[in-house]
């Protein structure tokens, strides 16, 4: 028989970030993401459920409790669940950088409070079973740069600060490790600030198939790359010992997952600077083996599931429009997270 678990999500946020007023492409609506995710389908399986922006215009991070209840309705209504949840811990969002200025933290923190207040209301609705509140440092990897020890040293407080908050919700965080956030923008750099909060039943990583990718080329940060300048991606065996080292390092505080494809470069689009690109499952610059990478994220280094991720997400952000509106695209990236599920999750 089949795996059920991990359940299968989609992200909504693809529909906003990177899109809008100011960039090329307009907003996709959150009522439109629902409903593309909840139309794909493979041979009788169905996405489970969504990941949300709280972020206007899909979720206002402001949102009255009369307001997430008409969202767990809305969400229901095309027979899915909720999971994971974006605080805007951005400063055009409301918040600030992690290793600002005290106002700065201090928003950054109010804004996962918010957060985490949404997630506990969805919860009591019996709408959202699983799930974290995403975090980063807000703040790019040129002004962190400016004293690496002293702004690590800032984002430690302030995620410990957001864990403190989190706590009082019984709340998750999760950051998302991804190259354009000072201070998370290399594998070893993001192990010193999981290391550093040391708070492991609060705070843990997000990792995403295809900002993971990045880590590993050391893309911002030459000296964490983990394969030679000269790596040849024909190489699958020096490829393969270099992916089992990332996943090693940062697996044991990996909380939330994203299977994605990245063919090996980066993409910035409107407000969000480049970090790494999503592809398409199939696409033909895709450099990774999707279901085999996966694998070294969900199974442990006995090679047993480790149980510890209820759900999977697709990211698709800063897809165009065009790709996202086709019921093709979903029909791909949901049957190639049947196949991890397929090959990694198990049975309750």
């Amino acid at each position: 028989m089949s795996n059920v678990f991990p359940k299968l999500h989609n992200a909504t946020w693809p529909g906003v970030v990177g899109k809008g007023p100011g960039t090329p492409e307009p907003a996709i609506d959150l009522q439109t993401m629902i409903d593309l995710t909840a139309a794909a389908e493979v041979n009788g399986v169905k996405f489970d459920g969504v990941d949300l922006f709280l972020c206007a215009p899909h979720v206002d991070i402001d949102s009255t409790d009369d307001d997430l209840a008409r969202l767990a309705d809305t969400v229901r209504a095309k027979g899915l669940e909720i999971g994971s949840l974006v605080a805007p811990v951005w400063g055009p969002a409301g918040g600030g950088s992690a290793f600002g200025d005290a106002s700065e933290r201090a928003r950054f923190v109010e804004q996962v409070r918010k957060a985490c207040r949404i997630g506990q209301k969805l919860r009591e609705l019996g709408v959202r079973p699983s799930g974290v509140v995403r975090i980063d440092s807000s703040g790019g990897v040129a002004d962190w740069a400016k004293d690496p020890a002293g702004n690590t040293k800032l984002i430690i407080d302030t995620f410990s600060k957001a864990c403190d908050v989190a706590e009082g919700y019984g709340e998750w965080l999760a950051a998302e490790g991804e190259i354009c956030w000072g201070g998370m923008h290399s594998w070893q750099a993001m192990v010193d600030v999981l290391e550093g909060v040391d708070r492991p039943k609060t705070l843990g990583f997000q990792a995403d198939m295809a900002h993971t990718l990045l880590y590993l080329l050391g893309y911002n940060a030459p000296e964490a790359r983990l394969v030679p300048e000269t790596f040849d991606w024909s190489d699958t065996a020096t490829f393969r010992d270099a992916y089992v080292k990332l996943a090693a390092a940062l697996r044991p505080w990996t909380i939330d997952f994203h299977v994605a494809q990245n063919d090996a470069t980066v993409k910035g689009q409107g407000t969000h600077d480049k970090t790494g690109r999503h592809c398409l499952p199939n696409d033909p610059n895709g450099k990774l083996d999707i279901t085999w990478c996966a694998g070294q994220w969900l199974r442990d280094e006995h090679s047993e599931p480790t149980r510890t991720i209820r759900h999977l997400c697709w990211d698709g952000c800063m897809f165009t429009n065009e790709v996202m509106m086709k019921p093709a695209t979903w029909n791909s990236i949901l049957g190639a997270m049947i196949n991890v599920r397929d090959a990694h999750g198990w049975r309750e």
